[in-house]
């Protein structure tokens, strides 16, 4: 099974609010985001946005040019649904990441658990070419991924976990790490997870 067959059956089988990365509001993401400072008109893209109510939380907070990424149609349609005439406001893209084209830029990149699927150097290093070229110059890239202390498995895949010093070697100089962090995430069926989170920008 390749990676969006098996995203599309995880989001077509499981219950949105039951998979283990769910948020009711993701609120560490928008407390993030709103440090940085960013203009309401700023674009801002939720890579592998699956059905998370970030987008809700954006729009809410009067973001004006937000953009969700998924390999999975299922996980997206479940979000425009859920945001209903709200969802013309939102700019979606079906597409793995590694071998997304963007046709812009963006002023903040947001992955909360995308990254730590990629197992292999070339995936990691296509997720890096991609966030070079679709992140202007000066903007902030937001990574959370399963810390060193995290699972070694999430939804039956493998997973490769990360301390602040990987996820800054992994960007490189290019970009300047603002602050990091570990924050314990307790799935829906009470189980803890450790995530590494991260704050850069670009030089």
């Amino acid at each position: 099974m390749d990676r969006k067959e098996h995203w599309e059956t995880v989001y077509r089988t499981k219950a949105h609010d039951g998979v283990s990365w769910y948020e009711s509001m993701p609120e560490t993401s928008l407390e993030l985001i709103a440090a940085c400072g960013l203009e309401r008109t700023a674009g801002i893209i939720d890579v592998g946005a699956g059905a998370s109510a970030l987008v809700d939380g954006l729009l809410d907070r009067g973001h004006s040019d937000v953009s969700a990424l998924d390999v999975s149609a299922e996980a997206l349609a479940a979000t425009k649904a859920r945001l209903g005439e709200r969802a013309t406001g939102v700019n979606w893209f079906v597409s793995d990441v590694t071998v997304w084209q963007p046709d812009r830029t963006f002023d903040l990149w947001h992955d909360r658990a995308v990254f730590h699927f990629l197992c292999s150097p070339d995936d990691r290093e296509a997720y890096r070419s991609i966030l070079e070229g679709a992140l202007a110059p000066g903007g902030w890239a937001i990574l959370a991924t399963f810390a060193l202390g995290g699972p070694p498995k999430c939804s039956g895949l493998n997973v490769t976990r990360h301390s602040e010093q990987d996820l800054a070697a992994f960007l490189g100089p290019a970009f300047r790490m603002e602050q990091s962090f570990t924050r314990i995430h307790t799935t829906p069926s009470a189980i803890e997870q450790e995530f590494q989170w991260a704050v850069f920008r670009r030089t």
